[in-house]
């Protein structure tokens, strides 16, 4: 059978991979990007750890599984009906069966300034972005931004707010800078930070940043941002160094071919009991309405799914209806601390940090041979050699 999965992020792999155990499959896999992206570290390796345990190159990945075809293509638009792809390449795809987890893209809720000046770390090339404006800084000029503003109090803006000012220490002390009065915000629009989770983890985790030496402002809406302040409901906030970890929307590709799809609240595909938006046609991972959508874990889910359905049928089995599964949520607040809440379970602490550390593991290891996995894994330990970029590395353009 021919199959065909647009998307290299952890749906898309993990669906390739699943249906890569019959040899009698086919798997054209279809990516713009040439690595796979580990979302969950990136907070870390914006904050001085290793690149390594973000960005994995596929080729690694599917390296020896030789029914399985990776073209580095965008796909634009989609026939369900004549069961075809376009890619921007202008190369089409034809399928048999077809797998679309293309994830989800950044939106600025076209709040005016944001995309000209804000950082961001959802990409490679945003983290090194970052990195570079910091770098240009500390190293350079010999001076630091006094404010250091976190847009976004989901997990990502939690996490990187929390590692912030361990690392802008760590390269003011290489560098020699005298202490700085700096401040580290963290602004949410909702009336607490990790709205997902329980109101008891989200004080928790609310003190423990407190603890570090966040700031953390609920309730207030981002209005504007201008190349050396952001106006946060009704006041500015000087600082040249805002990062924008808030606003997620479906991919652009489903709007662009909306006349083959019915869309759900918020942008997202309906999806039928067994995840198919059309008949041959799967919709998972951050694409699907499902009721833990936006999660790595239930992209994960979604793609064994969908993958052993297929195998099912393959074997002229009927395939099994979908169910959701709670994920278990894990969120670092700093070093060797960690919130874990799963079905009314919290832990917190070191304890909770171990568990983060086995779940990352158990991720790689999702995606990759065990002596990859481990080695990926070691990488978080890891600090990137920021002292030596070079002095005439370019400056960004923010």
């Amino acid at each position: 059978m021919n199959i065909t999965i647009v998307g290299g992020g952890f749906g898309g792999i993990k669906s390739a991979l699943e249906l890569a155990k019959n040899p009698a499959n086919h798997i054209t896999l279809i990516s713009d990007k040439a690595d796979f992206q580990y979302y969950p570290a990136l907070y870390s390796s914006a904050t001085g750890h290793s690149h390594l345990e973000s960005w994995v190159p596929l080729g690694e990945i599917f390296a020896g599984k030789k029914n399985i075809t990776v073209f580095m293509d965008k796909i634009e638009k989609i026939d369900t009906k004549e069961k075809q792809l376009k890619g921007t390449s202008g190369k089409t795809y034809h399928y048999e069966r077809c797998i679309l987890a293309l994830g989800s893209v950044t939106t600025y809720f076209n709040i005016e300034g944001l995309e000209s000046y804000a950082y961001g770390i959802k990409s490679e090339e945003e983290v090194k972005e970052l990195k570079r404006h910091i770098y240009h800084d500390i190293a350079e000029r010999h001076t630091m931004d006094k404010h250091y503003v976190v847009v976004g109090g989901g997990p990502t803006g939690v996490e990187l707010a929390a590692a912030l000012g361990s690392y802008l220490k760590r390269l003011s002390d290489h560098y020699g800078l005298k202490k700085h009065a700096i401040r580290i915000d963290l602004i949410e629009a909702a009336p607490r930070i990790l709205p997902r989770m329980s109101e008891r983890a989200s004080r928790r985790v609310a003190k423990r940043l407190k603890k570090l030496g966040v700031s953390v402002q609920v309730g207030k809406a981002v209005q504007s941002e201008t190349a050396d302040a952001i106006m946060v409901s009704g006041k500015p906030i000087k600082s040249q160094t805002v990062i924008w970890t808030s606003g997620v929307a479906n991919s652009p590709f489903y709007e662009k071919n909306k006349d083959q799809f019915k869309f759900a609240p918020r942008g997202r595909i309906a999806v039928d009991q067994y995840m198919r938006a059309a008949d041959d046609l799967y919709v998972i991972g951050d694409n699907a309405a499902t009721l833990y959508t936006g999660l790595a874990q239930t992209a994960l889910h979604d793609a064994k799914f969908v993958a052993k359905n297929i195998l099912r049928e393959q074997r002229g089995w009927r395939p099994k209806e979908y169910k959701a599964v709670q994920p278990i949520v894990i969120i670092p607040v700093g070093e060797k601390w960690s919130v874990f809440e799963w079905h009314g379970i919290r832990l917190y602490g070191w304890i909770a940090a171990v568990l983060r550390r086995a779940a990352d593991f158990v991720g790689y290891s999702d995606m990759l041979p065990l002596g990859q996995a481990l080695g990926v894994w070691h990488a978080s330990t890891i600090m990137e050699d920021d002292y030596f970029l070079p002095t005439s590395v370019e400056q960004s353009s923010k």
